[in-house]
Protein backbone atom coordinates (compact mmCIF):
# COMPACT_ATOMS: atom_id res chain seq x y z
CA UNK A 1 0.00 0.00 0.00
CA UNK A 2 1.46 3.38 -0.98
CA UNK A 3 1.94 6.03 1.70
CA UNK A 4 -0.44 8.96 1.35
CA UNK A 5 0.18 12.18 3.30
CA UNK A 6 -2.78 13.34 5.37
CA UNK A 7 -3.53 17.00 5.81
CA UNK A 8 -2.88 18.25 9.33
CA UNK A 9 -4.99 20.92 10.99
CA UNK A 10 -3.10 22.59 13.81
CA UNK A 11 -5.04 23.75 16.89
CA UNK A 12 -5.59 27.49 16.72
CA UNK A 13 -6.18 29.56 19.85
CA UNK A 14 -6.78 33.28 20.00
CA UNK A 15 -4.01 33.52 22.57
CA UNK A 16 -2.47 36.86 23.57
CA UNK A 17 1.08 37.15 24.85
CA UNK A 18 1.24 36.52 28.58
CA UNK A 19 2.17 40.13 29.36
CA UNK A 20 -1.29 41.14 28.14
CA UNK A 21 -3.06 38.67 30.40
CA UNK A 22 -4.09 38.61 34.05
CA UNK A 23 -6.08 40.65 36.56
CA UNK A 24 -4.85 42.95 39.34
CA UNK A 25 -4.30 41.10 42.59
CA UNK A 26 -4.44 37.58 41.16
CA UNK A 27 -1.65 35.28 42.35
CA UNK A 28 -0.42 31.79 41.62
CA UNK A 29 1.48 31.37 44.88
CA UNK A 30 0.99 33.34 48.08
CA UNK A 31 3.89 33.19 50.53
CA UNK A 32 3.45 33.44 54.27
CA UNK A 33 4.84 36.39 56.17
CA UNK A 34 8.26 35.85 57.72
CA UNK A 35 7.78 34.49 61.20
CA UNK A 36 9.23 36.34 64.21
CA UNK A 37 11.63 33.50 65.01
CA UNK A 38 13.24 33.72 61.56
CA UNK A 39 13.28 37.51 61.54
CA UNK A 40 14.92 37.60 64.95
CA UNK A 41 17.76 35.46 63.58
CA UNK A 42 18.31 37.03 60.14
CA UNK A 43 16.90 40.51 60.65
CA UNK A 44 14.54 42.23 58.18
CA UNK A 45 14.25 40.15 55.04
CA UNK A 46 14.53 43.21 52.76
CA UNK A 47 17.98 43.89 54.20
CA UNK A 48 19.23 40.60 52.72
CA UNK A 49 19.09 42.19 49.28
CA UNK A 50 21.88 44.76 48.78
CA UNK A 51 20.52 48.26 48.34
CA UNK A 52 22.25 48.67 44.99
CA UNK A 53 20.27 45.84 43.38
CA UNK A 54 16.85 46.52 44.90
CA UNK A 55 14.08 47.61 42.53
CA UNK A 56 12.72 51.11 42.92
CA UNK A 57 9.43 50.02 41.33
CA UNK A 58 7.73 46.60 41.45
CA UNK A 59 8.31 44.63 38.23
CA UNK A 60 5.57 44.90 35.61
CA UNK A 61 4.64 41.22 35.69
CA UNK A 62 1.33 39.67 34.63
CA UNK A 63 -0.89 38.69 37.53
CA UNK A 64 -2.36 35.22 37.01
CA UNK A 65 -3.32 32.13 38.96
CA UNK A 66 -1.35 28.93 38.53
CA UNK A 67 -4.03 27.22 36.37
CA UNK A 68 -4.20 30.26 34.08
CA UNK A 69 -0.45 30.08 33.50
CA UNK A 70 -0.66 26.33 32.86
CA UNK A 71 -3.52 26.71 30.37
CA UNK A 72 -1.70 29.52 28.55
CA UNK A 73 1.45 27.52 27.90
CA UNK A 74 -0.53 24.38 27.11
CA UNK A 75 -2.39 26.26 24.38
CA UNK A 76 0.88 27.64 23.01
CA UNK A 77 2.37 24.14 22.91
CA UNK A 78 -0.64 22.85 20.99
CA UNK A 79 -0.01 25.45 18.30
CA UNK A 80 3.59 24.35 17.86
CA UNK A 81 4.29 21.48 15.48
CA UNK A 82 8.04 21.33 16.15
CA UNK A 83 9.33 17.81 16.93
CA UNK A 84 5.78 16.45 17.12
CA UNK A 85 5.80 15.12 13.57
CA UNK A 86 8.50 13.35 11.58
CA UNK A 87 11.53 15.60 12.06
CA UNK A 88 14.52 14.79 9.86
CA UNK A 89 16.63 17.74 10.92
CA UNK A 90 19.74 17.48 8.76
CA UNK A 91 23.29 18.50 9.82
CA UNK A 92 22.07 18.13 13.42
CA UNK A 93 21.40 14.53 14.39
CA UNK A 94 17.98 14.59 16.04
CA UNK A 95 16.98 11.49 17.94
CA UNK A 96 14.54 10.34 20.54
CA UNK A 97 15.51 11.31 24.08
CA UNK A 98 14.63 8.35 26.35
CA UNK A 99 12.34 9.37 29.17
CA UNK A 100 14.20 7.20 31.68
CA UNK A 101 17.27 9.39 31.11
CA UNK A 102 15.19 12.52 31.69
CA UNK A 103 13.93 11.00 34.95
CA UNK A 104 17.48 10.24 36.05
CA UNK A 105 18.64 13.77 35.28
CA UNK A 106 15.83 15.24 37.41
CA UNK A 107 16.70 13.24 40.51
CA UNK A 108 17.87 15.34 43.47
CA UNK A 109 21.24 13.57 43.40
CA UNK A 110 21.80 15.47 40.14
CA UNK A 111 19.78 18.65 40.41
CA UNK A 112 20.81 19.53 43.96
CA UNK A 113 24.55 19.01 43.56
CA UNK A 114 26.53 22.25 43.57
CA UNK A 115 29.91 22.39 41.78
CA UNK A 116 31.40 24.26 44.76
CA UNK A 117 30.71 21.32 47.06
CA UNK A 118 33.71 19.48 48.41
CA UNK A 119 34.57 16.71 45.96
CA UNK A 120 34.19 14.12 48.75
CA UNK A 121 30.45 14.87 48.71
CA UNK A 122 29.96 14.32 44.96
CA UNK A 123 31.92 11.16 44.24
CA UNK A 124 28.97 9.68 42.33
CA UNK A 125 28.75 12.69 40.04
CA UNK A 126 32.48 12.65 39.36
CA UNK A 127 32.37 8.92 38.69
CA UNK A 128 29.71 9.41 36.00
CA UNK A 129 31.74 12.18 34.35
CA UNK A 130 34.91 10.07 34.47
CA UNK A 131 33.15 7.00 33.06
CA UNK A 132 31.71 9.11 30.24
CA UNK A 133 35.27 10.20 29.52
CA UNK A 134 36.37 6.54 29.29
CA UNK A 135 33.47 5.67 26.96
CA UNK A 136 34.36 8.48 24.56
CA UNK A 137 38.02 7.50 24.63
CA UNK A 138 37.00 4.06 23.45
CA UNK A 139 34.81 5.44 20.66
CA UNK A 140 37.41 7.94 19.45
CA UNK A 141 40.82 6.48 20.28
CA UNK A 142 41.74 9.68 22.13
CA UNK A 143 43.46 9.74 25.53
CA UNK A 144 41.48 12.35 27.49
CA UNK A 145 38.14 14.15 27.30
CA UNK A 146 36.89 17.32 28.93
CA UNK A 147 33.24 18.39 29.10
CA UNK A 148 33.46 22.12 29.80
CA UNK A 149 32.34 23.25 26.36
CA UNK A 150 28.64 24.13 26.30
CA UNK A 151 28.07 23.01 22.71
CA UNK A 152 29.75 22.28 19.41
CA UNK A 153 30.96 25.81 18.73
CA UNK A 154 32.50 26.02 22.20
CA UNK A 155 34.22 22.68 21.59
CA UNK A 156 35.67 24.09 18.38
CA UNK A 157 36.83 27.15 20.32
CA UNK A 158 38.33 24.81 22.94
CA UNK A 159 40.40 23.30 20.15
CA UNK A 160 41.57 26.75 19.06
CA UNK A 161 42.60 27.57 22.64
CA UNK A 162 44.46 24.27 22.94
CA UNK A 163 46.19 24.81 19.58
CA UNK A 164 47.33 28.26 20.72
CA UNK A 165 48.68 26.89 24.01
CA UNK A 166 50.43 24.00 22.25
CA UNK A 167 52.27 26.20 19.76
CA UNK A 168 53.03 28.81 22.43
CA UNK A 169 54.76 26.13 24.52
CA UNK A 170 57.03 25.46 21.53
CA UNK A 171 57.72 29.12 20.86
CA UNK A 172 55.91 28.98 17.51
CA UNK A 173 52.61 30.75 18.16
CA UNK A 174 53.63 34.02 16.53
CA UNK A 175 54.70 32.15 13.39
CA UNK A 176 51.80 29.68 13.22
CA UNK A 177 48.79 31.94 12.74
CA UNK A 178 46.73 30.07 10.12
CA UNK A 179 43.92 27.52 10.49
CA UNK A 180 42.81 25.52 7.44
CA UNK A 181 39.20 24.39 7.08
CA UNK A 182 36.76 23.58 4.28
CA UNK A 183 33.66 25.36 3.02
CA UNK A 184 31.48 22.37 3.99
CA UNK A 185 32.86 21.99 7.51
CA UNK A 186 30.49 23.48 10.09
CA UNK A 187 30.84 27.31 10.05
CA UNK A 188 31.73 27.37 13.75
CA UNK A 189 35.18 26.01 12.93
CA UNK A 190 36.12 29.02 10.82
CA UNK A 191 34.32 31.40 13.18
CA UNK A 192 36.01 30.16 16.36
CA UNK A 193 39.41 30.10 14.69
CA UNK A 194 38.94 33.75 13.72
CA UNK A 195 37.72 34.58 17.23
CA UNK A 196 40.87 32.97 18.63
CA UNK A 197 43.04 35.27 16.50
CA UNK A 198 43.92 32.93 13.63
CA UNK A 199 43.74 33.68 9.94
CA UNK A 200 41.36 31.25 8.26
CA UNK A 201 42.06 29.50 4.97
CA UNK A 202 38.90 27.91 3.57
CA UNK A 203 39.24 25.22 0.91
CA UNK A 204 36.54 24.97 -1.77
CA UNK A 205 34.99 21.72 -2.98
CA UNK A 206 36.25 19.74 -5.94
CA UNK A 207 34.14 17.80 -8.43
CA UNK A 208 33.97 14.74 -6.17
CA UNK A 209 32.38 16.74 -3.33
CA UNK A 210 35.43 17.45 -1.16
CA UNK A 211 38.56 19.61 -1.62
CA UNK A 212 41.46 18.15 -3.54
CA UNK A 213 44.83 17.19 -2.08
CA UNK A 214 46.44 19.76 -4.35
CA UNK A 215 44.31 22.50 -2.76
CA UNK A 216 45.39 21.36 0.70
CA UNK A 217 49.06 21.23 -0.26
CA UNK A 218 48.84 24.76 -1.66
CA UNK A 219 47.36 26.01 1.63
CA UNK A 220 49.78 24.28 4.04
CA UNK A 221 52.95 26.11 5.03
CA UNK A 222 55.18 26.81 8.00
CA UNK A 223 52.44 29.21 9.14
CA UNK A 224 49.91 26.40 9.55
CA UNK A 225 48.71 26.04 13.14
CA UNK A 226 46.12 23.39 12.45
CA UNK A 227 43.40 21.77 10.38
CA UNK A 228 39.74 21.84 11.47
CA UNK A 229 37.50 19.65 9.36
CA UNK A 230 34.24 17.68 9.49
CA UNK A 231 34.07 14.23 7.92
CA UNK A 232 31.52 13.37 6.68
CA UNK A 233 30.73 16.99 5.94
CA UNK A 234 27.40 18.77 6.01
CA UNK A 235 26.45 17.37 2.60
CA UNK A 236 26.96 13.82 3.87
CA UNK A 237 30.12 13.41 1.77
CA UNK A 238 32.96 11.39 3.31
CA UNK A 239 36.51 12.27 2.27
CA UNK A 240 38.42 8.99 1.79
CA UNK A 241 41.76 10.83 1.57
CA UNK A 242 41.64 12.11 5.14
CA UNK A 243 44.65 10.09 6.36
CA UNK A 244 46.75 11.78 3.70
CA UNK A 245 45.36 15.17 4.76
CA UNK A 246 46.48 14.54 8.33
CA UNK A 247 49.94 13.41 7.21
CA UNK A 248 50.45 16.57 5.14
CA UNK A 249 49.42 18.88 8.00
CA UNK A 250 51.52 17.00 10.54
CA UNK A 251 54.59 17.18 8.32
CA UNK A 252 54.14 20.96 8.28
CA UNK A 253 53.96 21.02 12.10
CA UNK A 254 50.22 21.63 12.51
CA UNK A 255 47.59 19.89 14.65
CA UNK A 256 44.47 18.22 13.24
CA UNK A 257 40.95 18.51 14.70
CA UNK A 258 38.07 16.22 13.69
CA UNK A 259 34.63 17.80 14.02
CA UNK A 260 32.39 14.81 14.75
CA UNK A 261 29.07 16.65 14.59
CA UNK A 262 28.07 14.18 11.85
CA UNK A 263 29.31 11.14 13.76
CA UNK A 264 26.00 9.27 13.67
CA UNK A 265 26.75 7.54 10.39
CA UNK A 266 30.30 6.52 11.33
CA UNK A 267 30.11 5.67 15.04
CA UNK A 268 31.68 2.27 15.74
CA UNK A 269 33.22 2.36 12.24
CA UNK A 270 35.78 5.16 12.49
CA UNK A 271 37.95 6.34 15.38
CA UNK A 272 39.42 9.79 14.67
CA UNK A 273 42.69 9.04 16.46
CA UNK A 274 43.30 6.02 14.23
CA UNK A 275 43.06 8.29 11.19
CA UNK A 276 45.77 10.38 12.83
CA UNK A 277 43.79 13.29 14.31
CA UNK A 278 45.13 14.96 17.43
CA UNK A 279 41.72 16.00 18.76
CA UNK A 280 38.01 15.62 18.11
CA UNK A 281 34.67 16.59 19.59
CA UNK A 282 31.31 14.90 20.01
CA UNK A 283 27.85 16.42 20.34
CA UNK A 284 26.47 14.78 23.48
CA UNK A 285 23.21 16.70 23.02
CA UNK A 286 22.65 15.22 19.56
CA UNK A 287 24.53 12.06 18.67
CA UNK A 288 24.37 10.62 22.19
CA UNK A 289 20.66 10.83 22.87
CA UNK A 290 20.40 13.97 24.99
CA UNK A 291 18.00 16.70 23.82
CA UNK A 292 19.31 19.02 21.14
CA UNK A 293 20.14 22.42 22.54
CA UNK A 294 18.09 25.40 21.53
CA UNK A 295 18.74 29.10 22.18
CA UNK A 296 21.80 28.39 24.29
CA UNK A 297 21.42 25.13 26.15
CA UNK A 298 21.53 22.63 27.61
CA UNK A 299 24.40 21.18 25.62
CA UNK A 300 27.85 19.64 25.84
CA UNK A 301 30.55 19.59 23.21
CA UNK A 302 32.82 16.84 24.53
CA UNK A 303 36.41 17.61 23.50
CA UNK A 304 39.00 14.85 23.40
CA UNK A 305 42.65 14.78 22.42
CA UNK A 306 45.85 12.74 22.35
CA UNK A 307 48.21 12.43 25.31
CA UNK A 308 50.61 14.84 23.61
CA UNK A 309 47.99 17.59 23.53
CA UNK A 310 46.25 16.76 26.85
CA UNK A 311 48.47 19.00 29.06
CA UNK A 312 46.87 22.03 27.38
CA UNK A 313 43.25 21.07 28.11
CA UNK A 314 41.04 23.41 30.13
CA UNK A 315 41.02 22.70 33.85
CA UNK A 316 39.75 21.00 35.87
CA UNK A 317 39.77 17.42 34.61
CA UNK A 318 37.95 14.67 36.47
CA UNK A 319 40.53 11.99 37.27
CA UNK A 320 40.50 8.76 39.25
CA UNK A 321 42.96 8.10 42.06
CA UNK A 322 42.45 4.56 43.30
CA UNK A 323 38.79 4.32 44.31
CA UNK A 324 38.41 8.08 44.62
CA UNK A 325 37.63 10.71 41.99
CA UNK A 326 38.83 14.28 42.18
CA UNK A 327 39.08 17.50 40.20
CA UNK A 328 42.56 18.12 38.85
CA UNK A 329 43.29 21.85 38.80
CA UNK A 330 47.08 21.43 38.89
CA UNK A 331 47.70 21.79 35.17
CA UNK A 332 50.35 24.47 34.63
CA UNK A 333 50.15 24.29 30.80
CA UNK A 334 46.34 24.47 30.67
CA UNK A 335 44.83 26.78 28.07
CA UNK A 336 42.50 28.11 30.78
CA UNK A 337 38.79 27.80 31.33
CA UNK A 338 36.38 27.73 28.40
CA UNK A 339 33.31 27.71 30.62
CA UNK A 340 32.59 27.60 34.33
CA UNK A 341 33.15 24.44 36.41
CA UNK A 342 33.54 21.03 34.75
CA UNK A 343 30.61 20.61 32.36
CA UNK A 344 26.85 20.34 32.08
CA UNK A 345 26.47 17.23 34.24
CA UNK A 346 22.81 16.38 33.40
CA UNK A 347 23.68 16.20 29.69
CA UNK A 348 26.78 14.09 30.41
CA UNK A 349 24.61 11.77 32.50
CA UNK A 350 22.03 11.35 29.72
CA UNK A 351 24.72 10.65 27.13
CA UNK A 352 26.44 8.14 29.40
CA UNK A 353 23.14 6.36 30.10
CA UNK A 354 22.41 6.26 26.35
CA UNK A 355 25.77 4.66 25.55
CA UNK A 356 25.48 2.11 28.36
CA UNK A 357 21.93 1.15 27.39
CA UNK A 358 22.82 0.83 23.69
CA UNK A 359 26.07 -1.11 24.03
CA UNK A 360 28.60 -1.63 21.26
CA UNK A 361 26.40 -3.85 19.08
CA UNK A 362 23.40 -1.52 19.11
CA UNK A 363 25.56 1.55 18.48
CA UNK A 364 26.95 -0.21 15.40
CA UNK A 365 23.41 -1.10 14.31
CA UNK A 366 22.24 2.49 14.83
CA UNK A 367 25.04 3.67 12.56
CA UNK A 368 24.08 1.13 9.90
CA UNK A 369 20.42 2.16 10.07
CA UNK A 370 21.34 5.83 9.77
CA UNK A 371 23.29 5.26 6.56
CA UNK A 372 20.73 2.81 5.18
CA UNK A 373 17.83 5.16 5.85
CA UNK A 374 19.56 8.07 4.18
CA UNK A 375 20.39 6.15 1.02
CA UNK A 376 16.88 4.64 0.95
CA UNK A 377 15.37 8.12 1.07
CA UNK A 378 17.70 9.31 -1.67
CA UNK A 379 16.22 6.83 -4.12
CA UNK A 380 12.73 8.14 -3.45
CA UNK A 381 13.58 11.84 -3.39
CA UNK A 382 15.60 11.82 -6.62
CA UNK A 383 12.62 10.26 -8.40
CA UNK A 384 10.56 13.39 -7.64
CA UNK A 385 10.26 16.06 -10.32
CA UNK A 386 12.22 19.21 -9.57
CA UNK A 387 14.54 17.71 -6.90
CA UNK A 388 18.26 17.23 -7.52
CA UNK A 389 21.28 16.27 -5.41
CA UNK A 390 24.45 18.20 -4.70
CA UNK A 391 27.37 16.93 -6.80
CA UNK A 392 25.08 14.70 -8.86
CA UNK A 393 27.99 13.14 -10.75
CA UNK A 394 29.91 12.05 -7.64
CA UNK A 395 29.54 8.28 -7.34
CA UNK A 396 30.34 7.80 -3.65
CA UNK A 397 27.25 7.17 -1.48
CA UNK A 398 26.27 9.77 1.11
CA UNK A 399 26.57 8.86 4.76
CA UNK A 400 23.90 10.01 7.21
CA UNK A 401 22.44 12.86 5.17
CA UNK A 402 22.32 14.25 1.65
CA UNK A 403 22.08 17.84 0.46
CA UNK A 404 19.27 18.24 -2.06
CA UNK A 405 18.01 21.21 -4.09
CA UNK A 406 14.67 22.43 -5.45
CA UNK A 407 16.34 24.94 -7.75
CA UNK A 408 14.95 23.15 -10.81
CA UNK A 409 11.46 23.35 -9.29
CA UNK A 410 11.93 27.06 -8.62
CA UNK A 411 13.04 27.74 -12.19
CA UNK A 412 10.11 25.80 -13.66
CA UNK A 413 7.29 26.78 -11.24
CA UNK A 414 8.42 29.74 -9.13
CA UNK A 415 8.12 27.66 -5.94
CA UNK A 416 11.23 28.12 -3.77
CA UNK A 417 12.55 26.07 -0.88
CA UNK A 418 10.85 28.20 1.78
CA UNK A 419 7.51 27.67 0.03
CA UNK A 420 8.16 23.93 0.15
CA UNK A 421 9.07 23.99 3.84
CA UNK A 422 5.97 25.99 4.74
CA UNK A 423 3.76 23.54 2.86
CA UNK A 424 5.33 20.55 4.64
CA UNK A 425 3.83 21.66 7.94
CA UNK A 426 0.33 21.29 6.46
CA UNK A 427 0.90 17.53 6.47
CA UNK A 428 2.09 17.22 10.07
CA UNK A 429 5.74 16.88 9.03
CA UNK A 430 8.31 19.20 10.54
CA UNK A 431 9.76 21.48 7.84
CA UNK A 432 13.17 20.36 6.62
CA UNK A 433 16.42 22.13 7.44
CA UNK A 434 17.96 24.01 4.51
CA UNK A 435 21.73 24.21 5.11
CA UNK A 436 24.29 26.31 6.87
CA UNK A 437 25.21 29.63 5.36
CA UNK A 438 26.45 30.38 2.80
CA UNK A 439 24.29 28.23 0.51
CA UNK A 440 26.68 26.32 -1.73
CA UNK A 441 23.73 24.53 -3.31
CA UNK A 442 20.86 26.79 -4.43
CA UNK A 443 17.46 26.26 -2.76
CA UNK A 444 18.81 23.50 -0.48
CA UNK A 445 17.23 21.09 1.97
CA UNK A 446 19.04 18.46 4.03
CA UNK A 447 17.05 15.63 5.64
CA UNK A 448 18.76 13.22 8.06
CA UNK A 449 16.87 10.04 8.85
CA UNK A 450 19.05 8.85 11.72
CA UNK A 451 18.24 5.50 13.31
CA UNK A 452 15.04 6.27 15.19
CA UNK A 453 12.53 6.49 12.33
CA UNK A 454 11.07 3.41 10.68
CA UNK A 455 10.56 2.83 6.98
CA UNK A 456 6.95 4.04 7.20
CA UNK A 457 8.01 7.47 8.53
CA UNK A 458 10.64 7.85 5.80
CA UNK A 459 8.07 6.84 3.17
CA UNK A 460 5.68 9.47 4.54
CA UNK A 461 8.37 12.17 4.36
CA UNK A 462 9.10 11.30 0.72
CA UNK A 463 5.37 11.15 -0.05
CA UNK A 464 4.89 14.65 1.33
CA UNK A 465 7.67 15.93 -0.94
CA UNK A 466 6.05 14.13 -3.88
CA UNK A 467 2.69 15.76 -3.09
CA UNK A 468 4.28 19.22 -2.88
CA UNK A 469 6.09 18.70 -6.18
CA UNK A 470 2.84 17.67 -7.85
CA UNK A 471 1.16 20.80 -6.50
CA UNK A 472 4.04 23.03 -7.56
CA UNK A 473 3.76 21.84 -11.16
CA UNK A 474 -0.07 21.82 -11.30
CA UNK A 475 -1.14 24.75 -9.09
CA UNK A 476 1.94 26.51 -7.63
CA UNK A 477 -0.13 29.05 -5.68
CA UNK A 478 -1.13 26.32 -3.24
CA UNK A 479 2.51 25.96 -2.25
CA UNK A 480 3.45 29.62 -2.56
CA UNK A 481 0.71 30.65 -0.12
CA UNK A 482 1.28 27.85 2.43
CA UNK A 483 0.88 27.07 5.26
CA UNK A 484 -2.91 26.83 5.18
CA UNK A 485 -3.63 24.90 8.37
CA UNK A 486 -1.32 26.39 10.98
CA UNK A 487 -1.94 28.74 13.89
CA UNK A 488 0.15 31.47 12.27
CA UNK A 489 0.38 32.20 8.57
CA UNK A 490 3.49 33.61 6.94
CA UNK A 491 5.26 36.49 8.58
CA UNK A 492 5.97 39.49 6.42
CA UNK A 493 9.56 39.26 5.14
CA UNK A 494 12.04 41.30 7.12
CA UNK A 495 9.82 42.03 10.12
CA UNK A 496 12.01 40.23 12.63
CA UNK A 497 15.11 41.94 11.22
CA UNK A 498 13.73 45.48 11.43
CA UNK A 499 15.39 47.30 14.37
CA UNK A 500 12.47 49.73 14.51
CA UNK A 501 10.03 46.95 15.42
CA UNK A 502 12.14 44.11 16.78
CA UNK A 503 11.96 43.92 20.56
CA UNK A 504 13.57 41.50 22.98
CA UNK A 505 11.61 42.65 26.04
CA UNK A 506 8.01 43.67 26.73
CA UNK A 507 9.19 47.12 27.76
CA UNK A 508 11.01 47.59 24.44
CA UNK A 509 7.99 46.26 22.53
CA UNK A 510 5.67 48.78 24.17
CA UNK A 511 8.11 51.61 23.56
CA UNK A 512 8.52 50.78 19.87
CA UNK A 513 4.87 50.07 19.14
CA UNK A 514 3.28 52.70 21.40
CA UNK A 515 1.11 50.08 23.11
Amino acid sequence: MSTQPQEYQAPVWNEPVIMEMGYPGRRGVVFSDVGPDIESRVGPVADLVPAGVRRRQPPALPELSEPEVLYHYLRLSQQTLGMMGVSLFGTCTMKYNPQVNEELAWRPEVTEVHPHQHEDTMQGTLEIVHNADLVLREMSGMDQFVFQAGGGAEAAFTNCAVVRAYHASRGELEQRDEIITTIQTHPCNAATAAAAGFKVITLMLDENGYPSLDALKAAVSDRTAGLMVGNPDDMGVYNPEMKEWVRIVHEAGGLCFYDSANFNGTMSKIRPREIGFDACMFMLHKTFGAPKSGVGGPAVGAYGCSAEVAPFLPAPLVVQDGERYHLDYDRPQSSGKIREFFGNVPVVLKAYAWVRSMGAEQIAQASDLSVLGNNYMEKGLLAIRGITRSHPDATSPRMEMTRYSVQTMKEETGVDVHDVLNRMSDFGVDPAWTSHEPWLVPEPFTPESGEMYGKEALDLWVAVMQRISDEAYSDPQIVKTAPHHQAIHRLRPGVIDDPDTRAMTWRAFRRKTGR
